[in-house]
């Protein structure tokens, strides 16, 4: 295995994605090292403290970890289109007597300088980005406190990049990949290049390791990917389903039915493409939403809240790759050991 990951003590190349909004739990992360894995909690939506409770947690473990940060990219919002856009999803937050005219419109950096100086003064062993590429100087300040730096790409251009201010590893993300896209280019949706091809074009624009990410359900996926030049994988989708995970109840229902929705790449719910599962939300909406985020994010938050809480996987974002079908209930370290199994 590369020197990369062993020298952080991993014995597994399948590593478990951040997933923000809850399904990587400080349980997860943890379960995914015991297997000689590497789990990342996710840094985005949550407040400083609340992360560095979730730090504290993994820490008294004993374990090897990473804390994904979503780096600003925004894109700001546009003002009479995102009020149309508000009163048109209004007929969606009815149904749970919200009144979105008391959403401010928020264009926040999601506590970026806070989650910095917290890893840069208690450092962590991993720490990758995500939106955007940092500053030089914040890379480089991590790497003095002692963490290898990972960055999010899904082009060559991005990983050109990101080796010019000299991370330690790109995180190759493919289009089937589920959650959000990492795209540093949000007004426009990536194309839908293969993953295998993907870490073929990255790894002749830069030599540094690569961890291929997108789609990957299969050990024959995990193979390949490491047969197209990828040190190691990292997979999410098929972790939501786990013991560990925090995966809401409708989402994970919605995971598991028999009706066996398509994925599509949308907007909708943040102003930002992301793969998830079609519901009556993407279906209405997709085509209709403005480019806009964090606003939009902020706008549907109330709505998806509320679907949550009464079950309703209808308006609610339910983020998955293309291999969501072959997500299971197992323990995540059974199912990485798994994945691992042909590597």
């Amino acid at each position: 295995m590369h020197a990369t990951l062993t020298g952080l003590g991993l014995t597994l190349p399948v590593l478990a994605a951040p997933m923000a909004g809850g399904p990587s739990t400080p349980g997860l992360v943890v379960a995914a090292a015991q297997a000689g894995s590497l789990g990342f909690l996710a840094g985005g939506y949550k407040p400083p403290d609340v992360l560095a409770d979730q730090i504290t947690q993994v820490r008294s473990a004993g374990v090897p970890f990473g804390v994904n940060v979503f780096a600003p990219n925004p894109i700001p919002v546009d003002v009479d289109a995102y009020e149309k856009y508000r009163r048109l999803i209004q007929q969606e937050a009815d149904h749970y007597e919200i009144d979105l005219g008391n959403v401010p419109l928020t264009e926040d950096n999601d506590y970026w300088q806070e989650k910095v100086d917290l890893l840069v003064a208690n450092p962590v062993p991993v720490v990758s980005f995500t939106f955007g590429v940092p500053e030089a100087k914040v890379v480089s300040a991590l790497k003095n406190a002692g963490s290898l730096v990972a960055q999010t790409v899904t082009s060559a251009a991005e990983a050109r990049l990101a080796t010019e201010h000299e991370v330690d590893v790109l995180l190759v993300q493919a289009s089937a990949a589920g959650g959000h896209s990492g795209t540093l280019t949000p007004d426009r949706v990536p194309p839908e290049i293969p993953l295998p091809q993907l870490l073929q074009e990255i790894g002749a624009a830069s030599q540094l390791p690569l961890i291929a990410a997108g789609g990957l359900a299969t050990s024959d996926d995990v193979a390949a990917a490491i047969g197209a030049g990828a040190i190691a994988t990292a997979v999410g989708t098929v972790l939501l389903r786990s013991e560990e995970s925090g995966t809401s109840a409708p989402y994970r229902a919605a995971l598991a039915g028999p009706s066996r929705r398509a994925t599509v790449v949308t907007r909708a719910f943040t102003g930002r493409p992301a793969r998830g599962l079609a519901n009556v939300f993407t279906e209405r909406y997709s085509a209709l939403a403005p480019t806009g985020y964090p606003a939009l994010h902020h706008l549907t938050s109330p709505i998806r809240k509320a679907a949550t809480a009464a079950g309703d996987a209808e308006r609610i974002n339910l983020w998955a790759g293309t291999g969501y079908l072959h997500a299971t209930t197992d323990p995540a370290g059974r199912i990485l050991a798994a994945l691992a199994s042909k590597v």
